[in-house]
């Protein structure tokens, strides 16, 4: 049987180092940004607004109609910007059709962009140079740091190629001397991919979508998936891939609290950058 790789425990020492950052910065402000009613959204937005409060984290919860204009919403995000008690700053995806998401996230100051979407913390990403990375990438690699899982040398392969995962994931892998390769929906035969993989990262959205004969025995594999179906939570990697597998994620407990965490740990590296303790790349 596979070593769980625990994100849990891990995600509570995070918090804890977050808590104590907070209160010797004198407090960090949080703010989201929900448009619609859309349930799952609903339930993210608690969640990180729960998890602030508990370290101290000033959470502002923006909440707008899904009728929102979308120039309502960009003088939203530019009163935000300007507003110099928050340190962070997150709009929660997907966004209604009527509004381009494109245009609402290069509006988003940079500096306070904790989910490292805007093109400008994308692009320094992709340079090698990362300043804010979304939370899901990071907690991924600090997971896989904490099993001391070897990176460099080893054949990592990622299925999904989402901004918000998937691509993320595979640079800062790529940044630690992996061979990645990123698999996706038009991907001809997956399994002759996975097969390959030393370390498997798995962000497709599907459940169960790789099987247990999809993986290479002692792989380190990690399931980002979360599909609730009426048969209950499952990731996107079969459970019984634990019998394959050196080490694996479980589903939940695995990538869901590293999430959270590593969000409350961009909260304050937004805050230092927004203070001068870190010094941010300028124009």
């Amino acid at each position: 049987m596979a070593t769980i790789l625990d994100g849990k425990a891990l995600a509570e020492r995070i918090r804890a180092d977050v808590k104590a950052d907070v209160a010797q910065l004198g407090g960090v402000g949080l703010a989201t940004i929900l448009v619609g009613d859309d349930p799952a959204s609903q339930i993210y937005i608690g969640l990180k607004h729960k998890a602030a409060t508990e370290v101290g984290i000033e959470a502002i919860d923006v909440r707008l109609p899904a009728e929102t204009s979308e120039e309502e919403l960009l003088e939203q995000v530019e009163a935000l910007n300007a507003d110099d008690s928050i340190d962070g700053l997150l709009v929660q995806l997907p966004l209604p059709a009527h509004v381009d998401e494109a245009l609402v996230l290069r509006s988003l100051d940079p500096a306070k962009d904790v989910d490292g979407l805007h093109p400008w913390n994308a692009g320094h990403l992709f340079l090698g140079r990362p300043t804010l990375v979304g939370a899901t990438p990071v907690g991924i690699l600090a997971l896989l740091d904490e099993y001391r899982i070897p990176l460099e040398g080893a054949r990592a392969v990622v299925v999904g190629r989402s901004d918000i995962v998937g691509k993320p994931v595979a640079l800062l892998l790529l940044q630690r001397h992996a061979t990645v390769t990123i698999c996706h929906s038009r991907t001809a035969d997956l399994a002759r991919e996975t097969l390959d993989a030393d370390v498997l990262v798995v962000a497709a959205g599907r459940a169960q979508l790789v099987t247990a004969d999809m993986v290479k025995h002692g792989a380190t594999v990690v399931d980002v998936g979360m599909n609730r179906t009426d048969e209950g939570l499952f990731g996107d990697v079969d459970p019984a891939a634990m019998e394959v597998a050196g080490h694996m994620t479980p589903v939940p407990g695995g990538v869901g609290p590293m999430t959270i965490a590593c969000l409350l740990r961009n909260a304050v590296q937004a805050a230092r950058y927004r203070r001068g303790n870190l010094v941010f790349p300028a124009g």
